[in-house]
């Protein structure tokens, strides 16, 4: 049995979803697990895909970052369905289908992966040293503060206790000291 597995990040990647569910059951998937969630979160769909697969079934996604955080993860994964009988089936990989049930496609898969794990630790790379150009030439900031340190500082002078000031302003309180503390280095 062909089982499908997709998922996006967030939920306004609505066509992002539909489009992987398209895929999967025109690659013949007959049951087809979707999510929408962050890879970084739990994700309930891919625990339940992988309990419901049987030995001799296959595990069919669209790309591999859908099913593997980094490259470590899909190759854990795969090997874990390895061991249990059951295949891979990467729809979309460098633009080939790859099936781990071929040892051909087994080694595709880890090279290709490797590659993406490198392409995107050279595209972080990058943008790290476009954002430290950027400070050095004055033109990124960073984020906009979310508290207000004014308020924060002006309340402890008046001698009002920091998990009070935390409650008041709707913040953590070691958002608190972590204001104060500035204040003390800028003073």
């Amino acid at each position: 049995m062909l089982v499908g597995y997709g998922r996006t990040s967030t939920a306004e990647q609505e066509a992002g979803l539909a489009g992987q569910d398209r895929d999967l059951k025109a690659a013949g998937a007959e049951r087809v697990f979707l999510e929408q969630v962050s890879s970084v979160g739990t994700r309930p769909a891919l625990k339940e895909a992988l309990a419901f697969m049987r030995e001799g079934d296959a595990l069919v996604v669209t790309k591999p970052d859908r099913l593997a955080r980094s490259t470590a993860e899909l190759l854990s994964i795969e090997a874990d369905l390895t061991k249990r009988g059951i295949g891979l089936v990467v729809l979309s990989m460098g633009g080939e289908r790859l099936d781990t049930r071929n040892p051909t496609s087994k080694l595709m898969l880890t090279i290709l992966a490797g590659v993406a794990t490198w392409e995107r630790e050279i595209m972080l790379e990058r943008q790290r040293e476009g954002i430290a150009k950027a400070k050095g030439e004055g033109k990124y900031k960073g984020r906009k503060p979310t508290i207000d340190v004014a308020a924060v500082r002006t309340m402890s002078a008046e001698g009002t206790a920091p998990a009070t000031i935390a409650r008041e302003l709707g913040i953590a309180r070691s958002s608190v000291y972590l204001a104060l503390k500035s204040a003390e280095a800028g003073a």
